[in-house]
């Protein structure tokens, strides 16, 4: 009884009608495989809008280069902070998958805002070219400005609420007592970030061609089209799902990478033939196309292989993990300085356009770098997650991009403003990249990269050293169950000596 009642206590989770879930029924990978769909359509549907956003804000709604990139970044970095929000609303009072569906809806009703607002004349500034005509362009200001704003963190409040809530709920559906589900709860971990790819995949080139050829509006009405479908997922898997209860009240460089490579694409030759071209958003799928192929490679060979020598569930553990990513985000910068260097070379001395294609090795490096990084951030956050909380402690991988984005804000404006007091203009104050001095910018981010790893080994090693080991799960299992077979096997023999008393005293009687 006392095997039952701690078993009991140390998996509390409840089907959709609040009753105890049924380990036969309920949870599992059957279950996860719903939240992957919402995973994988969700980001399908922000990253088409994220990643292609500078070429709209710039070339409809008319600002500059440098506050187009901060807009940009500003808008991902909200996205990242009110993931926050997600997990303490989930934790304290609504638990991850009605903190989904809520802000699901709200995400979708930002993504049809936005959709309206490119699509009616009347809310954007008259038609210019932003490049040969700037001076008769008019910036977005007043009620256009606020529309498209206002659409915008719709989309960041919904989207910033649902991340952490997908990780912990689709991690929810594995019990970490059981050595085997915690073993699933490493892949699920990868699937993950498989979805995470695909949808990155699928919206850097579907949808953002789509943008490029069929206008933003259609692209922006396909991004609420997706989010729907995710939803419709999400709420399909429904009597499937374990849920945590809600516990009551809970008292950087690669960003700039991915902002300005779209522009950098831009002035460069994306031309596959005479009649097809690439937009320049779809070069940042390279990553993912890799990932695709990566990511299943990993858990099925590498974790199991590394799993012989480190005895650790995942291979090897998410610090680690993280560590090799951070380290392999420093080439990603160099890469990315290198070509750019060339690239402005060449247009400058020779009016010589390179190919497009010229960009892969940044982007190929960046996606080796997040498939460590991003899932290793995930897993560690989760697996230290005290019991209730675990979409808010999750929710602390997003907070850490959120910094990360408005520092590279301030990081663009700082940057600006000190280069041009040693040259005539700064490194990033124009929107000519032939002018500006976007190698540069590189090189200095690939400085800071290089500080950041060095940073991250000093805390690394410092919470390996102070924080209390955790209990060797598998070990545990194995302990309770032996425990329990001896009980089941000691009250067998009780009863069989019980029955042998009272055959013989019938025997005499």
């Amino acid at each position: 009884m006392e095997m039952e009642a701690r078993i009991l206590v140390e998996d509390n989770t409840v089907d959709w009608k609040g009753r105890p879930s049924n380990p036969d029924k309920h949870g599992g990978m059957k279950a996860a495989v719903f939240v992957l769909g919402l995973q994988a359509f969700e980001i399908m549907a922000i990253a088409a809008v994220g990643n292609n956003l500078i070429t709209y804000v710039i070339n409809e709604m008319h600002f500059s280069l440098s506050n187009s990139a901060n807009i940009v970044t500003n808008f991902i970095g909200t996205i990242f902070l009110l993931a926050l929000l997600g997990g303490y609303l989930s934790d304290s009072y609504l638990g991850t998958f009605w903190t989904m569906v809520i802000f699901g809806f709200v995400e979708l009703s930002g993504f049809i805002l936005l959709s309206v607002q490119a699509h009616l004349p009347q809310m954007k500034p008259p038609p210019c070219n932003i490049i040969t005509d700037r001076a008769n362009c008019e910036e977005a200001k007043g009620f256009k400005a606020f529309i498209f704003f206002l659409a915008l963190y719709l989309v960041a409040l919904g989207s910033g609420c649902v991340k952490p809530n997908m990780i912990a709920h689709g991690g929810d559906q594995f019990n970490q007592n059981n050595p085997r589900q915690s073993k699933q709860l490493s892949t699920y971990f990868n699937a993950a970030y498989f979805a995470f790819s695909m949808g990155e995949l699928i919206a850097l080139t579907v949808l953002v061609y789509v943008q490029t050829h069929s206008g933003m509006d259609v692209g922006f009405g396909v991004s609420a089209a997706a989010m729907a479908i995710g939803l419709i997922s999400l709420v399909s898997g429904t009597l499937y799902y374990r849920n945590q209860p809600p516990r009551g009240s809970l008292l950087t460089p690669i960003t700039q990478l991915q902002t300005f490579s779209v522009q950098q694409g831009s002035t460069m030759n994306a031309k596959l033939t005479n009649s097809f071209s690439i937009p320049p958003a779809s070069l940042q799928s390279i990553p993912y196309i890799i990932l695709i192929f990566l990511v299943p490679l990993y858990d099925t060979f590498f974790v199991p292989f590394a799993r012989k020598f480190t005895g650790h569930e995942s291979g090897i553990s998410p610090l680690q993990r993280i560590g090799v990513g951070l380290f392999a985000a420093t080439f990603s910068m160099v890469a990315a300085a290198l070509m750019e260097k060339k690239r402005r070379d060449l247009a400058v001395n020779s009016n010589e356009i390179i190919s497009i294609f010229w960009i892969t090795p940044q982007f190929l490096i960046f996606g080796l770098s997040e498939m460590f990084t991003a899932v290793g951030l995930i897993e560690f956050f989760y697996k230290q997650s005290v019991q209730g909380m675990q979409a808010f402690l999750t929710s602390l991988t997003y907070c850490s991009y959120s910094i990360g984005f408005y520092l590279s804000s301030v990081l663009v404006s700082v940057v600006n403003k000190i280069t041009s007091r040693t040259s005539k203009e700064g490194w990033l104050s124009d929107n000519d990249l032939n002018k500006d001095r976007l190698d540069l910018f590189y090189w200095m981010l690939a400085l800071l990269s290089i500080l950041n790893f060095v940073n991250y080994l000093f805390w690394a090693r410092w919470h390996s050293r102070n924080s209390t080991p955790l209990v060797n799960r598998k070990q545990e299992y194995d302990q309770m169950m032996k425990q329990e077979e001896d009980l089941s096997h000691n009250s067998n023999n009780s009863s069989k000596n019980n029955n042998g008393n009272i055959n013989g005293d019938e025997s005499i009687a």
